[in-house]
């Protein structure tokens, strides 16, 4: 075992990983089994350096001249130089000593802006919250930094000219052209190509076929789940008329739920927020009423419920409900590409700007659609779709209790109505969460996300309590209890998890996230390490798995339609994570790469292995990297 060269609490250099500088260290920890020394920066960050990343501070004392240098070849190599041709005259060799000295003082300079960039701030956590006065002072700092190069990169191409400089100013120069680059590259990181160039989702024919394929998607799970025999040896069921499919009480019904839901999110009730920074450096506000539109829309229920209304008419018409909500998200989806063909271009969404119209028209073209401060696309995310998802399971309930004369619903009834109501009543109760996923700081709002919001998750996210309808099954307490025990463990991983990344994405320098750990990228924010989100890649969509098998399980297991969700979210989230490691591959690049390194020297594992168990979520799509 080799022996440890540095001591702890000695102060050494260390360099900062993913470049050449060396910034001064304390020696805190060693450890023998990976050899890593563990070193704590001025700021307070804390780090794990190999043994060849340390230098002692006597090697980077400064020397004080050129000739007190006590080396005979360098002395020799001076007095042959002064000799060339193409040196000037011993008269002028102190105006060269002084060019000298100011490149020294422009290196420092460089040095100072890498190290500002490189590592967590007060600044850096304020332009992340989207403060304007201190990117103001950003990027006041960087035209002083291009204003002080200038003069000197003009004398620079006039020595480069004439070939007037000596050898160690030759390496000096690509010194500072080298550490120059990095600071423009980490300038260029925050800028958002206007233009999609990289298309999801099979490009422009995927998108066609899946604007088709997703209605006969939902169509044909409705129809398994009215068979006797849902199997998949019965696939496909027998269709109906195409005139039964339509009926206008049926859309107008739907029309009345959709603008019921409008006036309570018009209604001047709940504080209002702003959301996270945009790419010209605005913030949209949202009010934050979806849980009194809830409550709201329950009392309406129990009022109806009350005079015996017949809420049985839903499930009779169930499938016809699901045509007309898709038609409706067709012409919303229309309606919603038309206006965004005279949206300006920053209002526009980084994934749908391709200049395809099936493609733009299906991932969604414009960011943030609003008539006057109605938000289209905030407002679709939560209400109409996700309370009428409620709504139908509580019809479902009734609807088995109807048709199979029982004085109280099934066991399993019961438990898929109580965990997806946990799920959306915790949705709408931290609300504001949402305001930082991707839906709403990346997507557009097109085909996609409407047919989503208003057709698939209200008609496909019920499709357990819609079967249990038909094929009743009964479960034992001790299963029961299993199962509830199942989806608590699911719950609390999916809301904890949750609860911490919001938190940061919010606020970084929150006191109450004190214990959280995380390493600052050359974008200046920071990558959580610990928590959560230091055990697993996305623990919140572990726990969206767990309790959608929970969710599942009720139903039993003679067939295997009513575990669709589960595969199907299984496979959305597959999707959603290779496109946000590509995003932040391709987007942050040299960033990406340093922290993936920086991680593994951490934790001791290869750079590929921490890649297939760590990967950074894009938070507002303007430069942040998240774990």
């Amino acid at each position: 075992m080799p022996n440890r060269r540095f001591a702890d609490g000695e102060v050494v250099m260390g360099r900062w990983p993913g470049s050449v500088l060396y910034y001064e260290v304390q020696v805190t920890n060693y450890d023998d089994v990976t050899h890593l020394y563990t070193v704590k920066y001025k700021d307070g960050t804390e780090l794990a350096l190999k043994e060849s990343d340390i230098k002692s501070q006597s090697s980077f004392k400064p020397r004080k001249s050129q000739s007190s240098s006590s080396s005979p070849s360098r002395r020799s190599t001076s007095r042959s130089r002064s000799r060339s041709p193409g040196r000037p005259a011993k008269g002028r060799r102190r105006s060269s000593s002084q060019s000298r000295e100011r490149k020294d003082d422009k290196k420092k300079i460089i040095q100072e802006t890498n190290l500002a960039l490189l590592k967590p701030s007060e600044n850096n956590t304020r332009r992340y919250n989207g403060e304007p006065d201190s990117t103001e002072r950003n990027d006041t700092s960087s035209k002083i930094l291009e204003q002080k190069l200038k003069p000197d990169l003009e004398i620079e191409r006039v020595l480069d000219k004439y070939s007037l400089r000596p050898r160690e100013e030759e390496k000096k120069k690509e010194e500072i052209y080298s550490e120059k680059k990095v600071f423009e590259m980490v300038k260029t990181t925050e800028k958002v190509s206007s233009k999609t160039k990289e298309l999801e989702f099979g490009g422009r024919f995927g998108t066609f076929v899946l604007i088709f394929f997703l209605p006969a998607t939902v169509f044909y799970l409705l129809l398994m789940c009215e068979q006797d025999d849902p199997s998949l040896m019965n696939f496909p069921p027998p269709m109906p008329a195409l005139e039964s499919l339509w009926e206008a009480r049926v859309f107008g019904v739907f029309l009345l739920w959709f603008f019921l839901q409008a006036l309570f999110y018009l209604l001047p009730i709940g504080k209002v927020v702003e959301g996270l920074p945009l790419s010209n450096g605005t913030k949209l506000q949202y009010r934050i009423n979806g849980f009194y539109a809830f409550v709201l829309t329950a009392a309406i229920i129990g009022i109806l419920l009350y005079f015996q209304f017949e809420l049985h008419y839903l499930y009779e018409h169930f499938l016809q409900f699901a045509v007309s909500a898709a038609v409706f998200s067709m012409g919303l989806s229309i309606y919603l590409y038309i206006r965004s063909l005279k949206a300006p271009e920053e209002d526009l969404a980084p994934g749908g700007n391709s200049g395809y119209l099936v493609y733009d028209f299906f991932t969604g073209h414009e960011l943030n659609p609003r008539i006057g401060s109605f938000d289209l696309k905030y407002f679709c995310e939560l209400r109409p779709g996700l309370i009428g998802w409620v709504v139908i399971n509580l019809v479902m309930l009734l609807a088995e209790m109807k048709i199979h004369n029982q004085s109280m619903p099934s066991l399993s009834m019961i438990l898929v109505n109580s965990f997806q109501l946990l799920y959306v009543v915790d949705a709408l109760w931290n609300e504001e969460a949402v305001l930082t996923t991707m839906d709403i700081t990346h997507d557009g709002f097109g085909f996609m996300l409407a047919f989503g919001d208003l057709v698939w998750v209200p008609f496909v996210y019920s499709l357990q309590a819609f079967y249990l309808v038909g094929h009743p099954t009964a479960i034992s307490w001790p299963a029961a209890a299993a199962i509830i025990i199942l989806n608590g463990i699911g719950y609390y991983i999916f809301r904890s998890a949750n609860s911490q990344k919001n938190s940061f994405r919010r606020n970084p320098a929150d006191p109450k996230l004190a214990y959280l750990k995380f390493i600052p990228t050359a974008t200046g924010k920071g990558l959580l390490v610990t928590g959560w989100w230091g055990f697993v890649r996305h623990p919140n969509y572990l726990g969206d798995i767990i309790m959608a098998l929970a969710w599942s399980l009720p139903c039993g297991f003679n067939h295997i339609l009513p575990y669709f969700y589960v595969i199907y979210f299984i496979c959305l989230l597959v999707h959603r994570e290779a496109r946000d490691e590509h995003h932040c591959k391709k987007k942050y690049g040299l960033a990406w790469e340093r922290t993936s390194t920086l991680l593994a020297g951490k934790r001791a594992v290869p750079v590929t292995t921490l890649k297939s168990i760590h990967s950074c979520e894009v938070a507002d799509e303007t430069g942040i990297i998240f774990l």
